[in-house]
C-alpha cells in the first residue's frame, strides 16, 4: 500500500510548457507578478498604474502627472481607473457602472483687470443652450440663479480656476442635471477636504446633455487649492460614474454591447480603438484569432473589434497582415482625434448656416489651420462662440466670405470680444505693434546725432527708469539684443560695442521688419450693420468704401459674394435718387467727396439727437481745429466708431482710435487731420521700460 509521503510525491505538479521538463520549464514560467498583471488587464484594470514603489507603502503611485501630491491623491489611489464588472447570480448577467465623460482644465488667471474669465461665463450662458432654447442660467451649491459678476469679483485675485465639463453617457435619462451636479460637487468637497466655491450651467444643445462647472482655485481658508493630477484625470470621473450608476442602476452587458456597436463606424477615437491599442503585443501586432489569449473586453467584443478594424482599414489606419492578425498605424489615435475635432467644427459651421437660413454647400467649408495666408478673410459673421470644447478663452467665428466660402477661424478672446453676429469683418494677421525699446533707442539716438550708446543708456536708466528688480544692466542688454536682430536685417549699423548708428526712419523700418513675423490673427470690423441696412443708410457705409476703393474686393459669383454684388447695385440706385451719384448708360459715377458728405450727414443727425438727450450743444469739428475736453464714451455708427469728447460748453464726435481708450474719463487734446485726429494726452511721457 502506498504511504502518504509517497502519495504526496506522486501528486506534486511542475508548471511548465508541454514538452519542457526540469529547470528549463521553471525558468520560462511567468512570475507571480506577471500573472497578477495579466489578471488585472483581463478584468478591466490598468497594470501600468501599479507601481512597485507604492505597493504596501500607503502612498499614492508616482505617475509623473502634474501636481501628483495635491489634494485627492490618496483618495484616487484607492479608486479603480476603469469601472469593474459585477455578476448577478439571479439573472446570470454581468453589469457595469454607467459611463461619464469628464473634461477638465486648470486655467491660470490673468490678473484682477482681465475680462477673460467673465467673458467665459457669459458665453456659457448664451441663448439656445437650454431644452427650450433659452439662455443658460448659472447656479451654485445653494442658489438656483447665481450671480456670475459676484463670482468673478470673489475670484479676481485667484491664481487659477478649474473648469469642468461633465457629460453622462445616459445624461438624457437623468432629467434635471442640477441635482446630479450638486451631488458630485458635494462628493468632491469630501474628497478634497475643503468647501468649494463654484458655479455651473447646464447645456442641452448637443446630443449629450452636459454641465459646465467653474471652480475657484482656493480652499475654504483662502489658500491656493492644489488638486492632484490623477484625481482630476480619474477621480472626478469615477465619482460622477458612481452617482449616475446609483441613480439609473448599472448597465447590463447587453446595453454595453449596444453602445459599443454604435462606435464601429464613427470617425473619431472611440473605446473600441482604445481596446485595440491595448491588445497589441510587444511587437505591435494585434492578434484576434479565435482561441488566442485576450482580455475579457476583447474576447467578449471580438466581432465588434473586427468590424472596427475593417472600418480603420478603409481609412488606411489598419492592415490585416494575415488572417486574424492586424497591424495598426502609429498615427491612429492622433488621426482619429483630429477627425473627431474636425467633425465637431463642421457641425458648428452647419448649425450656424442653418440658423441663418442660408444655403451653402459643405464643399465650400474652410477651416483655418493656422498656416500662412496671403489674403485676408472678408465676410459676414454668422456664428460666434467658445472654441473647441468650450473650456478655453479662445473664441471662434464662422464667416460667410465674399469669396463664396464659409470659414471657421479661432482667435484670442481679446481680438473678437466686441464683434457681433451679423457684422462684416476682415480677418487677417494682426498689425505689428511698435516696440517700446525702439522708441527708447530712437529718442536716445536723436540726442546724440543718430548714435545710440549702451553706456549712456545705462547711466540714464539708473537715474530715470524704474526697472523691476533693479536689473538696469539686463534692461539695457535687452535693447542691445533687439539691435543685434535688426543689424542682421540691415536696418542698423554697429560701429563698435558702444556705438550704434540709428537711421532717421528706424522705427518705421523696424515695424516693417516685425510685420511678416506676426502670427497672431486679428478681426477688424468693417461694418457693424448688415447689407440690408447699408443699402439705404444715410451714412458712409462699407459698401460705399468698396465702391470708391482703388482695389475693391474680388466677389465670388456664389454665396455672400452674390449678396454683396446685389447690395452694391441697390446702393448705387439709392445714391442716384439722393443726388449723390449719376447714371450714364450702364455706368454709375459717384461724387468725389461721397464718403465725407455721408459721414458728416450721419454725424450731424446723431449729434443733434445726443445733444437733445444730454441737454448739451453739439458742434461739428473742422479740419485743423483743436479740440480739448473729456473723453466720455465710444459710439458705434454706420460710418465707423467715434469718440464723444465733452467740455463745459459743448461736445463733439471725432474718429475713434484704439490709443484713446486708455484715456476714458480723462482730459484729452487733439487736432483734426483729414478723416482722423492727432491726439496729445496730458504731459509728455518720459522713457519707459523697453521690450
Amino acid at each position: 500500500m502506498t504511504s502518504d509521503s509517497e502519495f504526496d510525491q506522486l501528486l506534486r505538479l511542475k508548471v511548465g510548457r508541454i514538452g519542457d521538463r526540469g529547470k528549463r520549464a521553471a525558468r520560462s514560467a511567468p512570475s507571480f507578478t506577471e500573472l497578477a498583471l495579466r489578471s488585472v488587464a483581463r478584468h478591466g484594470g490598468d497594470p501600468r498604474r501599479i507601481v512597485k514603489n507604492s505597493v504596501g507603502s500607503g502612498r499614492p503611485a508616482r505617475t509623473g502627472r502634474f501636481n501628483a501630491r495635491g489634494r485627492g491623491a490618496r483618495i484616487v489611489a484607492t479608486l479603480p481607473k476603469k469601472p469593474a464588472w459585477s455578476f448577478d447570480p439571479e439573472t446570470c448577467m454581468r453589469h457595469r457602472a454607467r459611463r461619464v465623460v469628464v473634461k477638465a482644465r486648470v486655467v491660470k488667471m490673468r490678473g484682477p483687470k482681465s475680462r477673460a474669465a467673465a467673458a467665459h461665463l457669459r458665453y456659457l450662458q448664451r441663448d439656445g443652450v437650454t431644452r427650450d432654447t433659452r439662455a443658460g442660467e448659472l447656479y451654485s451649491a445653494w442658489e438656483d440663479k447665481a450671480d456670475g459678476i459676484q463670482f468673478g469679483q470673489r475670484g479676481r485675485d485667484d491664481r487659477h480656476q478649474f473648469r469642468l465639463i461633465v457629460a453622462a453617457e445616459d445624461g438624457a435619462e437623468l432629467g434635471d442635471l442640477r441635482d446630479f451636479t450638486r451631488r458630485l460637487m458635494t462628493q468632491l468637497e469630501r474628497d478634497l477636504d475643503t468647501t468649494l466655491d463654484w458655479v455651473a450651467v447646464d447645456h442641452h444643445n448637443t446630443g449629450h446633455p452636459h454641465s459646465h462647472i467653474v471652480i475657484r482655485g482656493v480652499t475654504d481658508d483662502s489658500k491656493i487649492l492644489y488638486v492632484a493630477g490623477d484625481y482630476i484625470a480619474h477621480g472626478i470621473r469615477h465619482r460622477a460614474s458612481e452617482i449616475v450608476t446609483l441613480e439609473l442602476g448599472p448597465q447590463t452587458e447587453w446595453e454595453v454591447q449596444q453602445k459599443l456597436g454604435r462606435e464601429v463606424d464613427q470617425d473619431r477615437f472611440t473605446r473600441l480603438d482604445r481596446a485595440l491599442l491595448q491588445e497589441r503585443n510587444e511587437s505591435g501586432v494585434l492578434d484576434l484569432r479565435a482561441g488566442h489569449e485576450q482580455s475579457y473586453l476583447a474576447g467578449a467584443n471580438r466581432q465588434l473589434l473586427i468590424g472596427r478594424l475593417r472600418k480603420l482599414e478603409r481609412m488606411g489606419l489598419a492592415r490585416e497582415t494575415e488572417p486574424g492578425r492586424w497591424s495598426l498605424s502609429s498615427d491612429l489615435e492622433r488621426t482619429l482625434r483630429d477627425l473627431g475635432e474636425r467633425g465637431d467644427i463642421i457641425k458648428t459651421m452647419h448649425r450656424a448656416i442653418t440658423e441663418g437660413n442660408l444655403a451653402r454647400s459643405t464643399e465650400r467649408y474652410v477651416i483655418y489651420d493656422g498656416g500662412s495666408t496671403s489674403q485676408p478673410i472678408v465676410g459676414r459673421v454668422i456664428g460666434k462662440g467658445l472654441a473647441g470644447d468650450e473650456m478655453s478663452d479662445q473664441l471662434h467665428l464662422v464667416i460667410d466670405g465674399t469669396d463664396g466660402r464659409v470659414h471657421y477661424v479661432e482667435m484670442a478672446e481679446t481680438s473678437v470680444r466686441d464683434i457681433a453676429t451679423g457684422s462684416i469683418v476682415e480677418v487677417g494677421r494682426a498689425a505689428a505693434q511698435s516696440h517700446a525699446a525702439d522708441r527708447t533707442i530712437t529718442e536716445l539716438a536723436r540726442r546724440n546725432d543718430g548714435i545710440y550708446r549702451p553706456s549712456q543708456h545705462l547711466d540714464f536708466a539708473h537715474a530715470n527708469v524704474r526697472v523691476p528688480g533693479g536689473n538696469h544692466e539686463g534692461y539695457v542688454e535687452a535693447h542691445v539684443r533687439r539691435l543685434e536682430a535688426l543689424r542682421r536685417a540691415g536696418i542698423v549699423e554697429r560701429i563698435d560695442t558702444d556705438h550704434w548708428h540709428i537711421p532717421e526712419d528706424f522705427e518705421r523700418r523696424a515695424l516693417a521688419y516685425d510685420a511678416p513675423r506676426t502670427r497672431q490673427l486679428a478681426a477688424r470690423t468693417q461694418s457693424a450693420v448688415g447689407l440690408d441696412a447699408q443699402v439705404t443708410a444715410n451714412a458712409a457705409t462699407w459698401l460705399d468704401r468698396e465702391m470708391t476703393s482703388g482695389t475693391p474686393l474680388s466677389l465670388a459669383g456664389t454665396g455672400f459674394g452674390t449678396d454683396v454684388r446685389d447690395a452694391i447695385a441697390a446702393r448705387k440706385r439709392w445714391l442716384v435718387d439722393q443726388g449723390l451719384a449719376r447714371m450714364d448708360g450702364n455706368r454709375t459715377f459717384l461724387r468725389g467727396d461721397l464718403l465725407d458728405v455721408l459721414a458728416r450727414r450721419e454725424l450731424q443727425q446723431v449729434g443733434q439727437k445726443l445733444g437733445a438727450e444730454r441737454n448739451t450743444p453739439f458742434r461739428m469739428m473742422a479740419e485743423g481745429e483743436r479740440i480739448t475736453g473729456t473723453y466720455k464714451q465710444a459710439i458705434e455708427l454706420v460710418s465707423g466708431k467715434y469718440a464723444l469728447v465733452e467740455n463745459a460748453y459743448e461736445f463733439t464726435l471725432v474718429p475713434w482710435r484704439p490709443v484713446i481708450e486708455k484715456e476714458l474719463g480723462r482730459q484729452v487734446t487733439g487736432i483734426m487731420r483729414g478723416d482722423g485726429i492727432s491726439w496729445e494726452f496730458g504731459l509728455k511721457r518720459g522713457l519707459g521700460i523697453g521690450l
